[in-house]
């Protein structure tokens, strides 16, 4: 009898985390998709912008680091090989490695970032409002320096002032907006999604 209740009981564990790590499969898979999607999307400002950061901001902010991080690694992934879910439908390791591509790649060191942030903190707004901020540096501060290096091996020597005038000051203030707009809706959403999220 009591083989029994612990067969059924393991039994029931190993369920419960199946049913857990398919969870885990398909909301990251959401939101991969979700980043595909917001980076097709361009809003036609004076130097067009897309809602990609907007989605890399959601992905932690709902999925929490673990999960986050995953899904950027997987979207990354998926653009390195081939499949077009980068802005403007491109894909492929010469988008992946070249000029604006340290931007892409710092998206996992955002991730990673909040993550130790809000670990270290908890998840208070405060916490997950700074945690972005840093997560935007971090790939502000790694984007800039690989765009300097690739566009300087192409083109010649690139100053910083004006690396930073092309590839961030004109996006400081809709990735702020973007950052502010994921925090809203990423918080939203985890009040319903708690309890699979777990």
């Amino acid at each position: 009898m009591d083989h029994e209740m612990r067969a059924e009981t393991d039994n029931l564990h190993t369920g419960t985390m199946g049913r857990g790590k398919s969870y885990d499969m398909a909301y990251i898979g959401v939101f991969v998709g979700l980043m595909a999607v917001c980076s097709w999307i361009s809003i036609p400002t004076v130097i067009p912008f897309t809602l990609q950061t907007f989605a890399v901001f959601l992905a932690v902010t709902v999925l929490g680091g673990k999960r986050g991080t995953l899904a950027i690694v997987v979207y990354l992934l998926l653009g390195a090989v081939g499949v077009p879910v980068f802005a403007e439908f491109s894909a492929g390791p010469g988008v992946l490695f070249g000029t604006t591509g340290g931007y892409l790649i710092g998206f996992t060191f955002t991730a990673l970032l909040m993550w130790l942030v809000e670990k270290l903190f908890g998840r208070k707004l405060w916490v997950q409002a700074l945690s972005m901020f840093l997560g935007m540096a971090a790939y502000y501060v790694i984007g800039t320096v690989w765009f300097m290096a690739v566009y300087g091996s192409i083109n010649g020597p690139v100053s910083l002032i004006t690396a930073l005038s092309w590839c961030v000051i004109p996006f400081v203030i809709p990735d702020l907006v973007k950052a502010a707009l994921a925090l809203g809706f990423g918080n939203a959403l985890k009040k319903p999604l708690a309890g699979m999220l777990e």
